[in-house]
């Protein structure tokens, strides 16, 4: 059940991954991620999994995994990075076997830096709430240059009201960092496949959704908006972070 909070001021920061699949590996991947990774980057780098999800192929790229991770802060993202660029192959030695196993489970994949709005829950958050779908809608927002902010204020202003009116439960909006202000992301959780339908529905001729609208059209901001659904181990599905307890190996999945 979607159910929804909303942060009372989020200061963490997000890496957002798109990543490529080889093959008929996605579960493996996902549970690589989760159960293998998971508990080793909470120990040695206060690194949370926000979301580990697979991108339905009928609405975006396939096979793709999409994973989301949360730092405390600025600082404790670079601790991250401190802690990874170690080795001589820009990797944390101590993790050359579970990278090994990982190239095999995808092919490459595109990262970025996101900042939160402050009204976007973290995931501790979001799991004392119980927030949770069938199935998630996520949204790469495209804005003119240095826009984004705009776009996020009247996300805030209208926007959550008009999705909130059609069903969907906010997981969280955040801006691109490192670039020119113009990207946003966007993830809603959505309860059942019924409120998807008519939320898609409503885009074209519901007064829940058409003044929101047209008030993305009139900021000249592009949405393309995909399905994600939870990795079985995800924070989301689960309501806590992944254990070692958790682990299986691969060939078993």
């Amino acid at each position: 059940m979607a159910t929804g909070t909303e942060s009372l001021g989020n200061n963490k920061v997000y890496i957002h991954e798109f990543i490529e699949i080889s093959g008929h590996n996605r579960a493996k991947y996902m549970h690589h991620m989760t159960a293998n990774w998971c508990p080793i980057a909470r120990e040695e780098r206060d690194q949370l999994c926000f979301g580990v999800w697979a991108t339905v192929g009928s609405t975006g790229r396939w096979p793709e995994v999409v994973n989301m991770w949360e730092y405390r802060d600025w600082e404790g993202l670079a601790a991250n990075f401190a802690h990874e660029l170690v080795g001589t192959g820009a990797q944390d030695p101590s993790l050359l076997e579970w990278w090994s196993e990982a190239t095999s489970l995808r092919s490459g994949g595109l990262d970025r830096i996101v900042v939160p709005t402050p009204w976007s829950p973290s995931i501790e958050e979001h799991n004392t709430a119980g927030t949770n779908g069938i199935a998630y809608a996520h949204e790469l927002v495209t804005t003119p240059l240095g826009e984004v902010d705009r776009y996020l204020d009247a996300l805030h202003n209208s926007g959550l009201n008009a999705y909130a009116e059609a069903g969907l439960t906010p997981i969280g909006s955040y801006h691109t960092a490192m670039s020119a202000r113009d990207e946003a992301i966007v993830i809603w959780a959505i309860p059942d496949w019924s409120t998807w339908v008519n939320f898609e529905r409503a885009w074209d001729d519901a007064a829940t959704v058409w003044p929101w609208r047209a008030t993305v059209e009139s900021l000249s901001a592009r949405t393309q908006r995909i399905l994600l659904v939870d990795s079985p181990l995800a924070p989301l599905r689960t309501g806590r972070q992944p254990q070692v307890s958790d682990r299986r190996p691969l060939s078993e999945i």
